[in-house]
């Protein structure tokens, strides 16, 4: 049996969370300044020791200290004499940065076709009908065989789809340019906020979210989300999007003696607020089913009420922290979470949510047989890392220690819809201008009538090749690049 891991303890008892219930997923619960971020590096610390490896957004930059050795913290040192923890030692975690920008960890990209039209409508902001012609445009893009890999060929893919509508409407419906503008216009507002650096290639592999270290110990994956929770729609919608991703990817994995990856979801609120029904009853089944992937999720917020009662009931282990009861709002979240644990005679649980300090925690885990323990009163070990966040040295140093340092930083444009539809364009130009009486021959050295000198398209270079370099040179400096990149990439074999 896998060794429980201790998350809290009062002068009685003390509280471990099962490895085997961890995939059934809990809810770290507080108002701000709690100890919720404590919590999370403690249950984190604790599953990588047992060789899960841990995804986590990391807001505030707090996080980050699990990368490094604990030691020196007062706060922490009186909390171990509290709780008498002997056999506790201050050790760091094998941790792996991502940051969507790059600046703070391995660059996080993933492809427009990956994040699909359903969750690229919520990251746009989308109505139905807007919505319904982006998915249009992907079935189009689908059918043609043209890869949607960033903005720009999506941006490509909505012009030409506007420019074809009637071509298009009998088989895709009706593609209008009001709806069509609308995307593009959210488009160009995710280009200002820097989320155009999400969609690209190399695509971030899951595999590497997956690892161990040479002890056995899980990696913690920690990404970097100060900057990117600016934007929270884009935040929220990223982490969605992992989260959908393990779900579709992974294999089903029955009952495990530990999950395979433990992904916690810190303010879960964003993921919820203004949500459409159909994209709220996919994070319920995700929720539901990916369990039995062995995927255990966490989420992490200020007020239960947060979290919708479909997702809330399957949340079986429970960590909450202090509530302040200053609003109707506040009050009515302090009952409904008292009413949400396994009572415990010996506590008022209303009473007590109001009343934790910082650290202090009601703790209710699930026992071998999936039922929830009586809630507890209790203090919330710390962590052996460092309580805090890194220095730019130190983050650097784990960044470029990393097995995948250099892969990810490296990016990758290979042809797409939008160099197959600039090609296009090209190829059109050139028969306009032909079908124009344009003197080709006289550009490629010829006489006009041909007789002075060889013909080019004799030449070892071929018609095509000629064509298209001779147009890049004519047609305009930004043109040509395109005619380079979009003809001769599809017609001699493509951009290596």
């Amino acid at each position: 049996m896998t060794t429980p891991i201790l998350i809290a303890k009062n002068k009685d008892i003390s509280s471990f969370l099962l490895p085997k219930m961890a995939n059934r997923h809990g809810l770290i619960a507080g108002a701000t300044g709690t100890g919720k971020t404590v919590t999370l590096q403690t249950l984190a610390e604790g599953f990588s020791k047992l060789g899960v490896p841990v995804f986590m957004a990391d807001v505030k930059g707090d996080l980050s200290g699990l990368s490094q050795a604990g030691g020196g913290n007062p706060k922490v040192e009186a909390r171990l004499q509290q709780l008498a923890l002997t056999e506790f030692s201050y050790t760091k975690c094998p941790v792996t940065f991502w940051d969507v920008f790059g600046t703070k960890g391995h660059p996080v990209r993933t492809t427009v076709a990956e994040m699909g039209p359903l969750l690229l409508a919520r990251l746009l902001n989308l109505n139905e009908v807007q919505g319904g012609v982006l998915n249009a445009v992907f079935k189009i893009a689908d059918d043609k065989g043209w890869l949607l890999l960033d903005l720009k060929d999506l941006h490509a893919m909505m012009q030409h789809a506007a420019e074809n509508a009637a071509e298009y409407q009998t088989q895709y419906g009706n593609i209008s340019t009001a709806s069509v503008g609308a995307v593009q216009r959210g488009l160009l507002e995710l280009e200002t906020q820097g989320a155009d650096q999400l969609f690209g290639e190399p695509a971030l592999n899951f595999d590497d979210l997956m690892q161990t270290d040479a002890k056995g110990h899980g990696v913690v994956n920690i990404l970097a989300s100060d900057k990117l929770f600016n934007s929270p729609r884009i935040y929220a919608t990223l982490l969605l999007w992992l989260l959908s991703e393990l779900f579709e990817k992974m294999p089903e994995a029955g009952d495990l003696d530990k999950p395979k990856l433990v992904f916690f979801f810190d303010e879960a609120h964003l993921l919820f607020n203004d949500a459409p029904e159909a994209l709220l009853q996919k994070i319920e089944q995700v929720v539901r089913l990916i369990r039995s992937k062995g995927v255990g999720i966490y989420f992490v917020s200020q007020n239960p009420l947060d979290i919708p009662d479909a997702v809330l009931g399957q949340l079986g282990n429970r960590v909450q922290h202090a509530l302040r009861a200053f609003t109707p709002r506040d009050q009515k979240a302090v009952k409904s979470a008292a009413e949400t644990f396994r009572n415990n005679p010996k506590l008022d649980v209303a009473t007590a949510i109001t009343e934790l300090g910082v650290g202090e925690a009601l703790v209710s885990f699930l026992d071998e047989k999936g039922i929830p323990t009586p809630v507890e009163r209790t203090f919330i070990c710390p962590p052996g890392s460092r309580v805090g966040s890194v220095t730019d040295a130190e983050r650097s140093e784990t960044v470029k220690s990393s097995n995948v340092f250099g892969f990810y930083e490296k990016s990758l444009d290979r042809e797409s819809a939008y160099e197959v539809l600039k090609g296009r364009a090209a190829l059109t130009a050139i028969e306009a201008n032909a079908d124009e009486g344009f003197d080709w021959a006289g550009m490629f050295g010829g006489g006009k009538n041909g007789t002075n000198k060889k013909p080019y398209a004799s030449r070892s270079d071929g018609v095509f090749e000629a064509a298209a370099k001779s147009a890049a040179r004519t047609i305009g400096s930004e043109l040509g690049r395109q005619i380079i990149r979009g003809v001769l990439g599809s017609i001699l074999g493509g951009r290596k």
